[in-house]
């Protein structure tokens, strides 16, 4: 295995991530061995990292680890090496990954195609939407390729309407353990729309509610009907879903309506979503198509159309990172096994070939993951390997510039504006699991790499299905961990930065 990252990461296009370049080595102001025993007695001053373990009131376990940019110095740890769940601390290896294997500049396309010969506006043959794994695909784009469809010349499609979703395995829910109607694990495939969310509305009427499903941006909002909605005379659950013949069919509890709202629900298949939405603008523009079939392979000899190109990888990835969207991990995590030439055939095969990468070029050897995006429960990953490929990459002037500023907050959860100490890092939250790994810069510029993981998975395993959206204790329990985060984040700034 190598310990390091690997010359394709360093040489993949990261130009808009270079950091600068280091100042000239030279002699040190002061000798090291005083510095050292500084540090030793603000340790004996400051106490053990265990006391703030015992104050934060956390079941379950803590591990943490904190190392020297610079120097790749540990500085301090506590049961580094136990594997823990990351949640959502994923995304920051998933980005490496993505960044690796494609490219920062790459851009995802998605095509209209054309299987046979146009002819005087006439499309003898099918037109195909053909997905390319673009996780932020939306309405709005859907409307400008129906636009461009028409501009093309095309007005009458004489074949089939065919939406093309094998660029990626299909995957009916990114963690089977989730309740069916949190929209953050949608079905995954080669075509997304809206990240596979689709928006339910409710309001009061004469007599009952009214309600609507429909693919919504600020410009459009098109109904669609391949996802419907009826409202059922109960209190408890408030969602049931099912697959009836190709549609996504909800029931709501009437006793959970109050007066109206919404709410995005996921979508289980959406190639059927993405080809239901453009055909309502192409019928917009006079071009009539039947109900979309899907397809997982392309017919050879097709004719492009139109196409639609994404923003490039590093910004979808700084908002993958900003926004901790799951969506966007799982496609782009699959588009990177798939440039890596390890076509996979399911999303924990995909995941798998990451962890392999992950040992191969961060050094990160005991790394297991069952996706990309952190959901999954049965991940694993230590602080101690997280914080080495921390060091490693940051010296290459990569990850820190895309990863979201952490804020520090008072005893009253307020934001502390003009901190001393600040933090690039990525969050992850499930319920009783937290995680947060990342960079901070002290006071006096030093700079540390970071990874603290938190987990209480006794708990956690017995929570049913339809609680964990929201479970009993898992907020306090949650707050505690972030509140343990910043106390360590401090003691470091106060230890090593000062």
């Amino acid at each position: 295995m190598r310990n390091r990252v690997s010359r394709r990461l360093v040489l993949s296009g990261l130009s808009a991530f270079i950091a600068a370049p280091a100042a000239l080595a030279g002699a040190p102001e002061r000798s090291i061995r005083p510095q050292k025993r500084l540090v030793g007695l603000r340790k004996r001053a400051i106490g053990g990292p265990e006391r703030l373990i015992a104050a934060s009131g956390l079941s379950g376990e803590v591990s943490f680890a904190v190392a020297d940019v610079k120097s790749g110095l540990r500085l301090e740890g506590h049961d580094e090496a136990k594997g823990q769940p990351p949640a959502s601390v994923t995304k920051a290896i998933t980005a490496l990954y993505a960044l690796d294997a494609l490219g920062a500049e790459h851009r995802f396309s998605t095509r209209l195609l054309a299987a046979g010969s146009v002819s005087n506006g006439v499309l003898s043959g099918d037109l195909i939407l053909a997905g390319g794994g673009d996780p932020t695909l939306d309405t709005d784009d859907l409307a400008n390729m129906a636009r461009a469809l028409k501009e093309a010349g095309v007005r009458e499609v004489r074949g089939t309407f065919r939406v093309y979703e094998g660029a990626l395995p299909f995957v009916p829910t990114i963690d089977a353990g989730q309740p069916d109607h949190v929209g953050y694990s949608p079905a995954v495939t080669g075509i997304a729309l809206n990240f596979n969310r689709v928006h339910f509305e409710w309001k009061r009427a004469q007599g009952g509610y009214s309600v609507a499903m429909d693919a919504r941006t600020e410009r459009y909002r098109p109904e669609v009907a391949m996802a419907r909605m009826r409202i059922a005379g109960r209190d408890l659950p408030v969602y049931t879903y099912a697959d009836q013949n190709g549609v996504d069919t909800w029931t709501v509890a009437r006793g959970a309506l109050g007066n109206g709202g919404a709410r995005w629900l996921p979508v289980r298949r959406p190639a059927d979503y993405a080809g239901d939405v453009f055909r309502t603008f192409a019928r917009s523009h006079g071009i009539v198509l039947d109900k979309a079939r899907v397809s997982r392979a392309l017919p050879a000899g097709s004719t492009v159309l139109v196409q639609h190109r994404s923003e490039p990888l590093r910004v979808i990835l700084k908002d993958m990172l900003r926004f901790s969207n799951n969506l966007t991990a799982e496609m782009v995590g699959m588009s990177a096994s798939v440039a890596m030439g390890r076509k996979p055939g399911s999303l924990k095969a995909s995941a798998q070939a990451m962890s392999r990468w992950a040992g191969q070029s961060l050094g990160m050897t005991s790394a297991s993951l069952v996706d990309h995006s952190g959901l999954g429960d049965a991940s694993r990953m230590s602080a101690s390997e997280l914080v080495t490929a921390l060091v490693q990459v940051r010296k290459r002037g990569i990850l820190r510039p895309i990863l979201k500023p952490f804020t520090l907050r008072d005893d009253q959860g307020r934001v502390i504006r003009n901190h001393p100490i600040k933090v690039d890092a990525k969050t992850g939250t499930l319920n009783f699991v937290s995680g947060l790994g990342g960079f901070m810069t002290a006071a006096d510029g030093t700079e540390l790499a970071f990874a603290i993981f938190t987990a209480d998975t006794a708990i956690r395993s017995r929570i049913k299905r339809a609680d964990r959206e929201r479970p009993p204790g898992a907020r306090t329990w949650n707050r505690r961990s972030k509140k343990l985060q910043q106390k360590l984040i401090e003691r470091w700034g106060a230890l090593y930065g000062s």
